[in-house]
């Protein structure tokens, strides 16, 4: 385990106890206010750590003392006790360590899910859309929000390409190991023979961009407005509703067809972009700060294949972790705590095995 400084710890603890102080004052700003208790938030937890740490170090000392006594039945116990201690201990120092790493500053955010079909053609589609309602349900078992941005649906069903926002506490944090090529091997309802096929499709989960985090200057902008078109190109509105909007100095286009209202189109195609440029700057900031290293559940990067779903065998294998569950009905019914959880607690032991190294 990784050795704590013990200064680390009471210099975050006199930290946590100053901003305790500030906000029982009554007299902050507001917006001083806000930041105040979200500094003491992220404190508390390994201020709390750092406590029952002690606590438990106190206690194995109390019963090393007790375990030398020369009662028999009282060295017995302590003896049993400072072992279910050490245990504790152990599961309290991990704890403390995972309370004191870095935290990605976005996983509190909510996120641009975007799922587009990849290789297969029609099945790739379907696949698409399976994979875009599996998250809704997920989305829904935690009480999250998801609000369709835009979506191109294929003749066959399902998906071509869909992007919604998943709004709710720390999304991203639970949705960003999703980035990648998803795999599916199954037989098509189209397939006479009973072949399985095997088509993909990519998904994307961006941390969602706030105006005050990208600021975009209407210089930079290209907008154009036409009428939105449907399947095979036949108008579906009488108006010039539909946006394009170029970002000059990065040439991203963002085009937004699916409401009615050109307004609205807009205010939806800038929050896309405004999320994308979000990302760009944050993935050139994570490129200069860890270089080419990939963490252990991978990249996130949307050429990398993460996942397959073998239907005909029941399966979903996570080829980062190399995890297999044979739950795959109830997984793509949203059931994903399991999948999520094995990644979140890989890259958890991946970051602390970088500290001790």
């Amino acid at each position: 385990m990784t050795q704590i400084s013990p200064d680390r710890i009471r210099a975050i603890e006199a930290r946590r106890d100053e901003l305790q102080a500030l906000m029982s004052t009554g007299d902050l700003p507001s917006d001083r206010f806000v930041a105040v208790s979200k500094e003491y938030a992220e404190l508390e937890p390994v201020a709390q750590a750092a406590t029952e740490v002690r606590r438990l170090r106190q206690e194995a000392e109390s019963l090393a003392f007790m375990a030398e006594d020369a009662d028999d039945e009282l060295r017995a116990m302590a003896s049993d006790e400072l072992h279910e201690n050490r245990t504790l201990l152990e599961t309290a120092d991990r704890k403390l360590a995972l309370a004191l790493l870095p935290r990605d500053s976005a996983d509190e955010r909510s996120a641009m899910l975007e799922v587009r079909a990849g290789t297969g053609g029609d099945e790739a589609a379907l696949f698409a859309g399976d994979l875009f309602r599996m998250y809704q349900r997920y989305a829904e078992s935690q009480g999250w929000r998801v609000e369709m941005i835009s979506g191109s649906s294929s003749d066959a069903g399902g998906f071509k390409e869909v992007v919604a926002s998943v709004t709710g506490q720390g999304v991203f944090a639970k949705l960003k190991f999703e980035s990648g090529v998803h795999r599916v091997q199954r037989v098509p309802t189209t397939e006479a023979g009973g072949r399985i096929h095997t088509s993909a499709a990519t998904v994307a989960v961006l941390p969602e961009a706030e105006e005050v985090d990208v600021k975009i200057d209407d210089k930079d902008l290209r907008i154009d407005v036409y009428r939105s078109s449907g399947p095979g190109g036949q108008s579906v509105n009488t108006t010039d509703s539909a946006v394009r909007i170029v970002h000059i100095p990065t040439g991203l286009t963002v085009i937004q067809q699916d409401e009615k209202s050109q307004h609205k189109n807009k205010a939806k195609a800038l929050r896309v972009l405004r999320t994308r440029l979000y990302e760009a700057e944050r993935d050139r900031l994570h490129a200069e700060r860890a270089g080419a290293r990939k963490s252990m559940v991978g990249s996130g990067d949307r050429s990398e294949r993460i996942r397959t779903y073998n239907f005909p065998q029941g399966r979903v294998t996570d080829h980062r972790i190399n995890l297999t569950l044979h739950r795959l009905p109830e997984i793509v019914a949203g059931e994903m705590d399991e999948l999520i959880g094995a990644l979140v607690a890989q890259d958890e032991a991946d970051r602390l095995a970088q500290l001790d190294g």
